[in-house]
């Protein structure tokens, strides 16, 4: 150990010495090594916390025999079996342990320490020289076998936590510093030996005393910011950091405290076992990795994963330099088997080795060498690289799916949907992952992999595609009939597979959904049916659950297929047993019972009776009952009912379907009526049916009647004749024609049905109860007369009558009409008459009191009365007077007497009634009186006649009148029907009593009515005196309705006035009392009444008059004054008399507060009457009553002033305030509108005085106070002409600013642009903002800005410009004007400068090169504000753009001779490169048309045509012309830039369209002098078995097939070998655009001619030559060998060649040539050996 130690302290010494210079000379190149690392270090991840993946990086590889650099070692098993073997101890699991602590152990004074413990065997002498240095690493060209990295951080990422990491492992105890070494000023790589803390004895106590301490241990004081990061990510170590890595087994972390307490660190202990029991396919291998995370915080802590380890050729499109020697991509896919380890929540999706931040939402897990962005966190999603990688994913999943689906045959089918949960069926955030999905999704749709369902032991997969899903209660029925019997071994052939029933689930559904598998077509359905005894073959509950998926999913899908046309609903058929109909077959043949199961017997029962008639079948009652206790009842009772038109009837129900067959059917036969008739009676009886139901089916019930004859319709039943009482009334059946039937004797007889007896009778009574078979006197009879009646009858039969009448009233039966009649109106009653017996009618018979009946007959001398005969019918007659009052008979002296009234008017009626017949009536009344009989009804038949004879002709009674003198008055307006006393004699005067009784008017008694039903047609003038006329109005008072005498008088002139008889409605009733007669008196044009010829009484009938028409209020009154003024005002003709008294009266009403009408309101307030001074006449509202305070207005506005001259100053001032009222001005501030609208501006501005603006100014205010809109008149006088002040002159309101202090003072002055002039209008203008603002003076800021910018260009003076700039941009202006109209000041001193166009500006030249072409604003004074609003508003470039510098390069090309300093090359190309996207690609390449070249003898720049120069591609061909020709290789910075890598600046170049010269040098091969070559063995200088091997190997791998593979050796096999001790040459030419053409011959040592079959060559001496000899002759011996085997397939030369020139330098050593194969994983398959072996044991 001592020695180790020692020779390990020795070793860090040498490095101090050589390296750093430490204890010798200065070395000049150490600052730059320091800057070198500083950069370096500047390139670490983004977040602090990625540390933690480059330590597991480096610990991971420290002792590798490759170490440092970013380096992790892909997870494949063969790998593990090659170098790696060796770096960990024998029996050792390798693991790695994070202990953090917060013991202070390097006594640094860190708050924390980390140590890194690892087991492997420890640091050697090479890594402990590469981690002292920067960009070396010991990996360099293992890419390809399978290690990453390409950043040269490695180790240094640790600087990001710590400031001094120190080392233990071999004997070295090292630390480094981030500070520079004081002895070389160089931090972070210098190696310092560590004499005192840590100890190991310290380190040992933090490990834990009681185990040895690992190899190597690294100590990372941490810095105090980075603590809680580093505790962070020590947390939150993922436990399948381990599922790549191909060494670590086991990694743990903890903290370790005195206080354990304190720990705050998740402790994790993560170990993994793999199964190396692998299978080898397709370049694939698969094995199973278990791993184990001891964290208390997560329940599942054990997870397995299914591993598929596959390689993919690299395909030339995606080879990148960083990855140029790797030839082969190994992709590992893993599928958690159970749910993921992890913690926290982020589960990632891609690992490069360690883990990424990228989530993919995918269910497995990605790994590959992809390329990573510098903070680990994604892929760099546009590398080329990594989408080759994706690109291979998805076949790799497709086999590694395969494996894991079809694998293994004894799994069962059960198992296999749980794999399908690792299809990516969720979208990812990332596009480029969604292709790799949607590729996946491809290929799976092209894989017969879907498990289906066979029903047998064999499994089948079928592509998805093919396969469809089942409703999951048809999966129930398969399964419930397969248990009962039902055979299914043809589900594969109803046109798609099934997928498999463990598949086909809820929680498989978005995994179906993402294969594209659908739901079986409804029509597959049908074909299962069919093709199985799924119907009658299962129990009830399974047919009827069939029934149900069926109605649940009819209306989607199955009533379009041959669903209808399946055998589905059972059936009890005519034979008893059970059939099947169709869907089609069963429409309305089916029945069900719809209510209580008892009944389903009963009707099946029956149905045996009505089947041959009815045609329809009962669903079998197991299957019904089994309907009724089914969970989806409703559903399925409803689709049987809908679409299976099944009828699910009641015993009612089916009642009425067999009634609607016996009534529809033309054959209903005499059996099956009387049939129906017992179901119904049986029926009832067992209370299956209702009575009320029972009624409602008889009201159709055919019938059998007395003939045998089937009867569907009737009005009426009669029950049989035999023994019935309408036979001895009626005698036969007379309504036969009425539709009344008698019941057959069919009724009569009693039967059996299924254990019911049913008798005659009580059929004929169930008969008579609901379809009305009834006898008198129960019998409802038709309208139709009883011919029986026309003649008496015997008294029985008119008892048996009255009787049957009583029981029809009993029952509330309305008579029919003619029955009725028959019955009025036949004579068969027995009556009286003036002592002699007859018959007559009931309606012309009486009933009367003995005494009544004999006074009557005494009393009437001109009419008999017909008395019923009591003495003959006997006192039981009396108990039907009901009845006998019905039928017509009359019992009242009334009617007794109205009989005799009616007779005698109607003797009146035909005139045969004389004077003296008229007082035979009177006396007759006034007996009748006397004997206190009532004579009403006699009046009213006598009132209804015109039999009085009167002086306006014949009457009724009621409309005459007995003449006296009160009459006279009524007389002149009325034409009244006085009783004619000359024909009736003074006798009439002796019956007033009777006449009054009558009706004839013998008293006035005020009876207005009667004189207005009588009036006379006209009434003029000269006919009405004052008291007929106070009779109108009185008839007018006092009549409810006076509408007739009102229209006849209203129309006349009949009314006196003082102007004469007038028509009312030209009259006025002027009260003196009046408060509004004044108003009369303005114009003296209205008639009055005349007071002296009414007198006073006339002013009490104001009412009535006004019901005339007259005029009695100011209402009315107004109405014809409004008319006037109207009138008058419209000619213009109201005087100055008129006006004044108009307002003098108008002045008295308002004193005694009189409300005027509204009209009249309106029209002197709107009417035009009032004179102004401009000659007119206007309306109130628009004139003014002129005053002083309108003198300043007036001289810019022309006003209406009311005419003074014309009324007269003192006059109409006195109705100052009556004026107002109306709605003349008199203050200025009401009078804004009036100058608004005459508004005017003198021709010239100066004569314009402040006042005459603030008059203006000030009517604006009124108006806005009134709330009134500012005349458009108004605003467009006022923005017309220039007229307000300022700096610059008059302007127009739109032209001007007013100064704000709080906006402008701080940026601007007054002077500055057109404020308006407050030393001309003094500070008062301000007040007046608002008003100034109404008018279009400019306040928003923006246009304030558009307006300030116009006058930019009237100023010279730099500081005046800078402030209105500033204030330009403070206030954000947006400028209006087009790009190339704006324009900016270019100073040049204080007062001279020019104006140009912002597209000739540049805010910033950073790399100098435009100062002659544009105007760089920041070179003058403008301060930085300015710079941005130049930039942000005014469109000012910021840096010049793409364009500008294709100007610039083209004033350049234009320019013959142009040199480019260095520097400035660097700047331009450097932002080409920078700005090379799409958008700008084509600029560019249309733009440079000649590139940068670098003379190698000036060394110097100069330009060159893009066709001539060429990308240097191949250095060989490029030194020799370089060396040889002009300038043609396009120009490179040196030294390379970090910005403008040698890289980029090829891929630009490339772009543009520059040729590499290894695509543009033609190959010249010279003739061959065969004279100077000797022939020699081939096998002894050329065909090496170790060279066919690897030519073999090889072309196995790109997958060649065997036969091209033998025919490619056997070329090489073929061919003759020629040698000569001469030097071979060949000639490589380069042509350019002017025709020249450039060649260089340079040696070519081998040379095989393809046609001949012949390898010429020049003599190898190895021992002379050299190693590049050797070298040189091999390279051309591997282009020539792999060219001919390859002859065609060019794009896989350079791998087979770069193969040829390994083994030409180990001289195809068998030994060698196999290891080679193993390293490049490389395999000769068997048929290849055996090829072989037949070529060598043969030569």
């Amino acid at each position: 150990m001592a020695s180790t130690t020692t020779a390990a302290r020795e070793h860090v010494a040498e490095i101090r010495k050589t390296k750093f210079s430490i204890g010798g000379e200065p070395n000049p190149l150490t600052e730059d090594l320091h800057q070198a690392v500083k950069n370096l270090s500047a390139e670490l991840y983004a977040k602090d916390v990625h540390f933690l993946m480059e330590l597991i990086q480096f610990v991971v590889f420290t002792n590798h025999s490759y170490v440092f650099a970013n380096t992790f070692c892909a997870s494949a098993p063969d790998v593990a079996a090659n170098a790696e073997d060796n770096e960990y101890p024998e029996g050792v699991d390798p693991s790695l342990e994070f202990v953090i602590t917060s013991k202070d152990i390097t006594n640094t004074g860190a708050p924390a320490t980390l140590l890194v413990f690892n087991n492997e065997k420890g640091f050697s002498m090479k890594n402990i020289e590469s981690i002292c240095s920067v960009g070396r690493s010991t990996k360099k060209g293992l890419r390809k076998r399978g290690y990453i990295g390409e950043k040269g951080i490695g180790f240094k990422s640790v600087f990001l936590i710590t400031s001094q990491p120190y080392i233990f492992s071999n004997g070295y105890q090292i630390k480094f510093n981030e500070k520079p070494c004081e002895h070389c000023n160089v931090g972070y790589i210098v190696p310092e030996w560590v004499e005192g803390d840590p100890t190991l004895s310290a380190i040992q106590t933090v490990y834990g005393s009681t185990t040895p301490l690992p190899t190597t241990t690294l100590v990372l004081p941490l810095k105090p910011e980075k603590v809680k990061p580093v505790k962070d990510q020590l947390s939150s170590v993922h436990p399948e950091v381990l599922l790549f890595l191909a060494k670590i087994r086991k990694l743990s972390v903890r903290e370790e405290n005195e206080n354990p307490n304190l720990n705050t660190v998740t402790a994790i202990s993560i170990s993994s076992e793999k199964n190396f029991l692998t299978s080898k396919s397709m370049d694939a291998v698969s094995y199973t990795v278990h791993l184990t995370a001891d964290d208390t915080n997560e329940e599942d802590n054990e997870c397995g994963y299914y591993m598929w380890k596959q390689k993919f050729p690299v395909k030339n499109e995606n080879k990148v330099e960083v990855r140029n020697e790797v030839e082969e991509w190994v992709i590992t896919l893993a599928f958690p088997i159970g749910k993921r380890l992890k913690r926290g929540s982020n589960l990632p999706g891609i690992y490069s080795f360690l883990p990424t931040e990228t989530v993919t939402n995918f269910p497995f897990i990605m790994q590959a060498d992809f390329l990573l962005a510098s903070s680990r966190e994604n892929i760099l999603w546009d590398s080329k690289w990594n989408q080759g990688i994706l690109d291979c994913v998805p076949s790799a999943f497709l086999n590694a799916f395969i494996s894991l689906v079809k694998s293994s045959e004894t799994a069962p089918i059960s198992s296999l949907p749980n794999m399908f949960r690792f299809l990516p069926i969720t979208e990812s955030s990332h596009s480029k992952l969604n292709k790799v999905r949607d590729s996946i999704k491809e290929k799976l749709m092209n894989e017969t992999i879907i498990p289906c369902e066979s029903y047998t032991t064999q499994k089948m997969f079928r592509k998805p595609n093919e396969v469809g899903r089942l409703n999951p209660s048809f999966w129930s029925i398969l399964n419930k009939a397969r248990t009962q019997g039902v055979s299914f071994s043809n589900i594969s052939s109803h046109g798609a597979y099934l997928v498999s029933s463990f598949f086909d689930k809820t929680e498989y559904i978005p995994i179906l959904s993402f294969l594209e598998i659908k739901r079986m077509d409804p029509d597959w359905y049908a074909k299962c049916i069919r093709g199985s005894n799924l119907v009658l073959g299962v129990s009830e509950e399974v047919y009827i659950n069939l029934l149900s998926f069926i109605s649940e999913y009819w209306g989607s899908g199955f009533h379009k297929t041959n669903m209808k046309n399946t055998p589905l609903i059972k059936y009890i058929g005519r034979d008893g047993k059970v059939d099947v109909f169709t869907p089609v077959s069963s429409a309305n043949k089916l029945l069900a019972a719809d209510s209580d199961s008892n009944h389903i017997p009963w009707l099946l029962n029956w149905n045996t009776e009505f089947q041959s008639s009815l045609g329809k079948f009962f669903l079998p009652k197991a299957t019904q009952e089994a309907i009724k206790s089914c969970s989806n009842k409703s559903t399925l009772v409803n689709w049987l009912k809908e679409e299976m038109k099944v009828n699910f009837v009641t015993v009612w129900g089916y009642a009425e379907l067999l009634s609607s067959s016996l009534l529809s059917s033309s054959i209903s036969t005499r059996k099956m009526v009387v049939t129906y008739a017992h179901f119904l009676h049986n029926s009832l009886k067992r209370e299956y049916l209702r009575s009320y139901e029972v009624e409602n089916l008889c009201g159709e019930i055919p019938i059998v009647d007395k003939y045998g004859q089937v009867t569907k319709s009737r009005n009426g039943v009669l029950v049989p004749a035999n023994g019935s009482k309408w036979v001895e009334l009626i005698v036969s059946n007379p309504w036969t024609q009425h539709n009344y039937v008698e019941l057959g004797e069919d009724y009569t007889h009693g039967m059996a049905y299924f254990g019911d007896v049913t008798s005659g009778g009580e059929l004929i009574s169930f008969l008579g109860n609901y379809i009305g078979a009834s006898d008198i006197p129960d019998l409802s009879p038709p309208n139709a007369a009883i011919p029986t009646l026309s003649s008496p009858l015997t008294k029985r039969n008119t008892f048996l009558l009255l009787q049957w009448l009583r029981e029809l009233t009993k029952s509330r039966t309305d008579l029919p009409e003619r029955f009725l009649s028959s019955i009025k109106n036949g004579s068969w009653l027995k009556i009286s008459l003036s002592g002699s017996s007859g018959s007559r009618p009931p309606s012309q018979s009486f009933m009367l009191t003995s005494s009544i009946g004999t006074l009557l007959q005494n009393g009437s001398v001109l009419v008999d009365i017909p008395l019923v005969d009591e003495k003959f019918y006997g006192q039981d007659l009396r108990k039907y007077e009901d009845e006998l009052r019905k039928i017509g008979v009359r019992f009242q002296d009334t009617e007794a007497v109205k009989f005799i009234g009616d007779r005698l008017m109607a003797l009146a009626a035909s005139s045969q009634l004389t004077r003296d017949n008229v007082l035979s009536i009177l006396k007759f009344m006034e007996y009748l009186g006397n004997n206190y009989i009532s004579i009403e009804e006699l009046v009213k038949s006598l009132r209804k006649e015109k039999w009085v004879r009167t002086s306006q002709g014949d009457k009724t009674p009621t409309d005459c009148v007995l003449y006296s003198h009160e009459w006279n008055a009524a007389s002149q307006i009325s034409n009244i029907p006085f009783l004619d006393k000359d024909y009736y004699g003074t006798d009439i005067l002796s019956f007033k009593k009777e006449l009054e009784l009558l009706g004839v008017v013998i008293k006035f008694n005020y009876n207005y009515q009667f004189l207005v039903d009588n009036l006379k047609s006209s009434l003029s003038s000269t006919s009405l005196s004052s008291e007929a006329m106070l009779l109108v109005l009185n008839c007018v008072k006092n009549l409810r309705s006076s509408d007739k005498i009102i229209t006849a008088v209203k129309n006349n002139r009949c009314l006196k006035t003082n102007l004469g008889y007038r028509s009312p409605s030209e009259c006025f009733l002027s009260n003196p009392n009046s408060e509004w007669g004044c108003l009369l008196n303005v114009f003296r044009s209205f008639p009055i009444l005349d007071e002296q010829f009414y007198g006073n009484s006339i002013f009490s009938m104001e009412t009535e008059l006004k019901k005339l028409g007259v005029n009695v209020d100011l209402e009315t009154a107004s109405k014809e004054f409004t008319r006037v003024f109207k009138q008058q005002a419209s000619v213009s003709s109201i005087t100055k008399e008129n006006a004044l008294l108009f307002l003098k009266c108008y002045k008295k009403l308002k004193s005694q507060k009189v409300k005027l009408p509204s009209d009249l309101k309106n029209c002197i307030k709107k009417e035009k009457w009032i004179k102004t001074k401009l000659g007119d006449f206007k309306p109130p509202n628009e004139c003014i009553l002129y005053s002083t305070e309108w003198e300043p207005v007036s001289q810019v506005s022309i006003l209406p002033f009311i005419d003074e001259n014309f009324y007269g100053s003192n006059s109409i001032s006195g109705f100052r305030d009556e004026l107002k009222r109306l709605g003349v001005v008199l203050d200025f501030k009401n009078g804004a509108k009036f100058v608004a609208n005459g508004i005017f501006l003198p021709q010239d501005s100066d004569t314009l005085t402040p006042q005459n603006i603030f008059a203006i100014l000030d009517s604006i205010t009124n108006l806005k106070e009134q709330g009134t809109k500012i005349p458009p008149k108004l605003l467009q006088v006022l923005s017309q002409k220039n007229w307000i002040k300022t700096h610059f002159g008059y302007k127009r309101p739109e032209e001007c600013l007013l100064f704000k202090t709080t906006i402008h003072d701080p940026f601007l002055k007054r002077n500055d642009g057109p404020f308006i002039d407050e030393e001309f209008y003094e500070s008062c203008i301000s007040s007046y903002e608002n008003e100034l603002k109404s008018l279009g003076i400019v306040t928003d800021t923006n246009t304030q800005c558009q307006l300030l910018s116009g006058y930019l260009e009237s100023h010279t003076n730099f500081e005046t410009i800078s402030r209105i700039y500033k204030f330009l941009s403070t206030y954000k202006w947006d400028p209006v004007d087009d790009e190339e109209s704006i324009r900016i000041w270019i100073p040049k001193g204080p007062e001279n400068g020019k104006w140009v166009s912002s597209q000739d500006c540049v805010i910033h030249d950073g790399n100098g090169l435009f100062s002659n072409e544009l105007n760089v604003l920041e070179s003058y004074k403008y301060d930085t504000t300015i710079l941005d609003f130049f930039a942000r508003c005014l469109n000012v470039k910021f840096d010049p753009s793409v364009q500008d510098y294709c100007k610039l390069w083209k004033k350049w090309e234009e320019n013959s001779g142009h040199k480019i300093p260095h520097k400035v090359c660097c700047a331009f190309w450097g932002f080409v490169v920078r700005n090379w996207n799409q958008t700008t690609e084509e600029t560019f390449k249309n733009n440079l048309r000649k590139l940068p070249v670098l003379d190698p003898n000036s060394n110097e720049i100069i330009l060159s045509e893009k066709r001539d120069v060429f990308i240097g591609d191949d250095l060989f061909l490029t030194d020799l012309f370089q060396t040889r020709t002009r300038p043609v290789f396009v120009w490179f910075p040196q030294p390379t830039s970090k910005t403008l890598t040698r890289t980029k600046l090829i891929d630009t170049y490339k772009n543009l369209g520059v040729r590499t010269l290894s695509e543009s040098a033609q190959k010249h091969i010279s003739d061959i002098d065969l004279a100077k070559f000797k022939p020699i063995n081939s096998h002894e200088k050329i065909i090496k078995k170790g060279l066919l091997k690897l030519i073999l190997a090889f072309l196995a791998n790109v997958k060649i097939d065997v036969e091209k593979r033998h025919e490619g050796v056997n070329r090489v096999l073929a061919v003759k070998v020629f040698e000569t001790p001469d030097k071979m040459s060949v000639k490589y030419s380069l042509g350019f655009c002017n025709g020249d053409v450039a060649e260089v011959e340079p040696r070519r040592m081998i040379r095989w001619d393809k046609q001949l079959g012949n390898l010429y060559m020049e003599k190898l001496e190895r021992g002379l030559c050299g190693y590049k000899g050797v070298m040189e002759f091999g390279c051309h011996f591997a282009e020539e060998i792999a060219e001919g085997v390859l002859w065609d397939n060019e794009e896989v030369v350079g791998g087979l060649c770069e193969l040829i020139r390994l083994g030409f330098l180990v001289e195809f050593d068998e030994d060698a040539v196999e290891f080679l194969l193993k390293v490049k994983n490389l395999e000769v398959f068997l048929e290849d050996r055996e090829f072989l072996a037949s070529i060598f044991e043969s030569s």
